[in-house]
């Protein structure tokens, strides 16, 4: 939303209570209003105690305290702007209200008396964290830094692997009242514009107080479909797997306050690949890959088709005789699945809010209580226990976060129309499942693409890992540039 612009006054000291009520200087401690005087003039300095950095501000105000009046004549302006205050990120403004918003971001702003525009000194610094390596990204080999909450650190880091010309980082700000700043990244020489266009109108019209959750609100204004459990974009806290995103011609969005940058457009296969699948040989990262299919699938498909093959045997093939439970125990078989997969979720509830010192402990007492007691006093039988494990670990095998959780419920909805409607309903389910994610669009673009629409070189190298100079050739889906370059 535009802000209502507001020109100086002719008068300093009109400026300077403008700004002053503006900022609430008298009701926040850590708002700053200093009232100096150099060269002759009345100065006015506005800053954010905690975001300005004491040292450069200090060392301004030195220099500035030795000029006399005759070294800024015949114009103030100029010469402050270009001599006097020796500083790189400096700009000047003719609103007061933007000078006032800016203010709140970090920068300092100096108002000089007889000047008609406001000098801006984005001599700011945010408590950040080191960059580390992202938990749920790790690598055996490979770099162990990971984006952290600052935007500037996040586009340092990536413009450190991408030294490209053509590489652009344009700025905006996003919520009417936390001013969020938001970048849009990528490469200019490969990205399709018409779809960096679109992008931008979109967060463009976004209107909301501010955003709270940082990409994940984002996310819920420009993926829409509210009730979608499929996540429509991907999120990487590697730089380096930013990077290769933005050699294909993806668009980043990075966004201040959070580590993790989202990665658009994004099919369902992107939430398959790992970092590990490139830091190892063509061989063995397709293994890999292939081993974290099967993992994704079988968490999808075993509960489901256990049960069937133990409430209906007849369906079992020659050989299997042994799969179903022994000992039924002494509630419904859905139920035990159904019970299981909820203390499966209160359990991951309770360790993200488990001290670490305490982890180890709690994983003992679940595993106790849900393992060996539970089939002790009959809750469960133990062939449950066993291919729940199995599902689970599927389940954390998932390299995506959020597509680990959107498949958890497509699991428990195929057990109950299982459970229903016995095998056409585990036949229509898993149907249903699949026309579901061909009708997605990840802003537009097809979400099963290269299964569906199908394509064959794109479909092998996602399936295969293909070695990594064929991985120049560009999806095609994006409709970069160069596309075999």
């Amino acid at each position: 939303m535009e802000r209502e612009k507001k020109s100086l006054f002719s008068s300093f000291h009109k400026n300077v209570d403008y700004m002053k009520d503006r900022l609430a200087v008298d009701k926040s401690f850590d708002v700053i209003s200093l009232d100096l005087e150099y060269a002759g003039r009345k100065m006015a300095l506005f800053l954010i105690d905690g975001f300005a950095k004491d040292e450069i501000l200090h060392y301004i105000m030195k220099l500035l305290a030795q000029l006399e009046p005759e070294q800024l004549e015949p114009d103030p302006l100029t010469k402050l702007f270009k001599t006097y205050i020796p500083y790189i990120e400096i700009d000047r403004l003719e609103d007061l209200n933007k000078a006032a918003d800016l203010v709140l971001g970090g920068p300092a702003a100096l108002i000089v008396e007889g000047i008609e525009e406001i000098i801006m000194i984005d001599a700011r610094t945010y408590p950040v964290r080191a960059p580390a390596e992202p938990d749920l990204e790790r690598v055996v080999r490979g770099s162990r830094d990971g984006y952290v909450e600052t935007i500037v650190f996040n586009t340092a880091l990536t413009r450190r692997r991408v030294r490209d010309r053509s590489l652009r980082m344009e700025y905006l700000q996003i919520g009417r009242r936390s001013m969020t700043d938001v970048c849009i990244c990528y490469l200019d020489d490969i990205a399709d514009q018409d779809r960096v266009q679109k992008l931008k109108t979109v967060l463009q019209k976004i209107d909301t107080d501010g955003l709270p959750m940082a990409e994940k609100t984002i996310d819920e204004f420009i993926s829409g479909r509210h009730w979608n459990p499929y996540p429509t974009v991907r999120y990487t806290e590697r730089p380096d797997t930013a990077a290769a995103h933005l050699y294909e011609g993806h668009i980043l969005l990075i966004i201040d306050g959070s580590p993790s940058v989202m990665i658009t457009p994004a099919t369902y296969w992107h939430h398959l690949q790992h970092a590990e699948d490139y830091r190892q040989k063509p061989l063995v990262g397709a293994y890999l890959r292939f081993i974290r299919f099967i993992a994704v699938f079988v968490s999808l498909f075993i509960l489901p088709l256990y049960y069937l093959f133990s409430t209906s045997p007849e369906f079992l093939p020659t050989g299997l005789e042994f799969i179903g439970p022994s000992e039924p125990g002494s509630i419904p078989l859905i139920a035990q699945f159904l019970i299981a997969e909820v203390g499966i979720d209160m359990l991951r509830l309770a360790a993200i809010h488990t001290p670490s010192s305490l982890a180890t402990a709690l994983g003992l007492v679940a595993a106790i209580l849900m393992g060996q007691v539970a089939v002790e006093v009959g809750l469960f039988s133990s062939e449950v226990v066993l291919y729940l494990a199995v599902a689970a670990i599927g389940t954390y095998a998932t390299p995506s976060y959020e597509l680990s959780l959107a498949n958890r419920l497509v699991r428990m909805f195929l057990l109950l129309v299982t459970a229903s409607f016995g095998p056409i309903g585990y036949a229509v389910g898993i149907t249903l499942w699949i026309l579901y994610l061909v009708r997605m669009n990840s802003f537009k673009t097809a979400y099963f693409w290269p299964l569906l629409p199908f394509s064959f070189r794109a479909f092998r190298d996602v399936f295969l890992r293909s070695p990594m100079p064929l991985k120049n050739r560009r999806p095609a889906f994006l409709h970069p540039k160069d596309p075999d370059r």
